[in-house]
């Protein structure tokens, strides 16, 4: 599968005149806890040549793409990239840590991902991971019950806020760094969750541990709480500007 989305990837670049910096795994796949019938989430950063930018009109910045049972791809341009990560949105800061990556320019990944340390807010970040746990939980039935791959829909986000609250930094992507948060007895749970989804459809109904619901009600109230009185913060463009000009000056033809 991975020579079919390179040369896909290769494919896009050709027909929409891009270069495209950055491609990875984003999803279950990226986040480490995939299932049998999970597709490949391919997530790509593009730049385009230099003219496409000197217009006084508004821009497409982003590419996406007819989704297949197997392959869900699309991309942004490198402008709504670092327009996202002034506001400290959290999707770059995954991509660009995703275990899985297809395609990848010299030091493209690095350089951007020192720069995201820079435009971290913890608030901001807390509270996109808190609201995705929320819309995951209001899932669960009958007081236990809920799908697979909604648990982990809850466990990840959830995870993901208590190490923004307690470390200051911005979250691990892959489920294994985050669930060393929790208690051993509990990170065994979560192992054999993984496992059991491994090999297991991603509607498959499992019951939730009363420890493990209780630890999840627990933290959330404790995420919550923490982020109400973190200070509001603001992030100037400069850097970003300058990393934008460079790049595109690096790549236009």
């Amino acid at each position: 599968m991975k020579t079919t989305i390179i040369n896909r990837l290769t494919e896009i670049e050709k027909a929409n005149d891009i270069k495209i910096l950055f491609a990875c795994e984003s999803g279950s796949r990226g986040w480490e806890f995939s299932s049998p019938d999970s597709d490949f989430d391919v997530r790509f950063i593009y730049v385009r040549p230099l003219n496409y930018y000197l217009s006084v009109s508004e821009k497409n910045d982003q590419l996406a793409f007819p989704i297949n049972d197997e392959l869900d791809i699309y991309g942004w341009d490198i402008k709504k990239v670092l327009k996202l990560i002034r506001k400290s949105n959290t999707t770059p800061f995954e991509w660009l840590q995703s275990p899985i990556v297809y395609v990848e320019q010299a030091h493209f990944r690095d350089e951007l991902w020192t720069l995201c340390q820079s435009y971290f807010y913890r608030k901001t970040n807390i509270n996109h991971y808190l609201g995705i746990a929320h819309s995951a939980l209001e899932t669960v039935i009958n007081g236990d019950e809920i799908k697979i791959k909604k648990l982990f829909y809850v466990l990840r986000p959830l995870l993901s806020a208590k190490w923004c609250l307690e470390k200051n930094t911005i979250a691990p992507m892959t489920i294994g760094l985050l669930s060393n948060l929790m208690p051993e007895h509990l990170q065994k749970l979560v192992k054999d969750l993984i496992t059991l989804k491994s090999t297991s459809a991603e509607g498959y109904i499992v019951k939730i541990h009363p420890e493990l619901s209780s630890y999840i009600d627990n933290e959330f109230k404790k995420c919550t709480e923490g982020a109400k009185d973190l200070p509001k913060e603001s992030f100037d463009t400069e850097r970003l500007d300058i990393f934008f000009r460079n790049t595109i000056n690096r790549y236009d033809d």
